[in-house]
């Protein structure tokens, strides 16, 4: 049978994802601020760590991707392309080293969905919308001083994050908390269902080929809205550090399995 990923047939044509690479190109709207550090460590298990310095920092980013294999082929079929997606991260330390992870992330396609979580990513479906800039008419704002752009990220009917960011000028930097290689878990229950995991690993990986284009920077403001479901309103804005825009590319080869239990 053929395929990276299920399902898995004799031509491999209906797999839902090709083999990596996975190229990316995109725009990332970053907003870092500082929230509460215990609330942070809650969310670290057992074995990692704050990060040293300023551990309360984190980053809610949303994020407009273009991706595909290394045949290209989606480029030419956009629906199997097109994705937005909205992850908070923090940064943490493992073993001595640095890394960002992911708590939350939300994604609106179900390959996207199912990439990230081959990746580590607790991907989920939202509705994510984020406001394109524009170079003639009235119907978009300009990448330069004084550029608006709202944000907003609903899940199961309800809206539960919107931002607004206005550019101040350029940046030479993207902030700090999402600059890292991640690290994240990965884990699957067992069928028998008897607490044990069938999956459970510690994994690292990062981004190659990097490729910047124009960065801004400017003022935010961000807020969380209360759902019975979601949890991003448990790490609030307690203060403001900055918030960036970037066009950027980056290709995904591989990853590096630090820990495995085993059955």
């Amino acid at each position: 049978m053929k395929g990276f990923l299920f399902p898995r047939t004799p031509t491999g044509q209906g797999t839902l994802l090709p083999n990596p690479p996975w190229h990316y190109s995109g725009q990332l709207l970053t907003f870092e601020y500082r929230t509460d550090v215990d609330a942070v460590k809650l969310y670290l298990p057992e074995g990692i760590d704050l990060a040293d310095e300023d551990p309360g920092a984190v980053a809610l980013i949303w994020a407009d991707w273009q991706s595909c294999g290394s045949d290209f082929n989606e480029l030419l079929d956009p629906v199997r392309a097109q994705y937005k997606e909205v992850f908070l991260v923090v940064r943490c330390k493992h073993q001595g080293e640095t890394y960002t992870r992911c708590l939350f992330i939300w994604v609106d396609k179900d390959f996207a969905m199912l990439r990230g979580i081959l990746q580590g990513y607790p991907k989920r479906l939202g509705s994510i919308h984020l406001t394109r800039p524009a170079t003639v008419g009235l119907g978009g704002p300009r990448l330069k001083s004084g550029g608006k752009f709202g944000a907003t990220l609903a899940v199961n009917d309800r809206r539960i994050a919107e931002g607004v960011f206005t550019i101040t000028g350029n940046s030479e930097q993207n902030g700090f908390v999402n600059g890292h290689p991640m690290l994240h878990n990965r884990q699957v229950p067992a069928i028998e269902i008897d607490g044990r995991d069938a999956l459970n690993e510690l994994i690292a990986h990062s981004a190659s080929d990097v490729d910047v284009g124009a960065t801004f920077t400017g003022d935010f403001d961000l807020s969380y809205i209360e759902s019975p479901s979601e949890e991003l309103h448990l790490l609030p804005v307690r203060e403001k550090i900055g918030a960036y825009w970037r066009d950027i590319g980056v290709t995904w080869k591989a990853g590096l399995t630090i820990a495995r239990d085993n059955l």
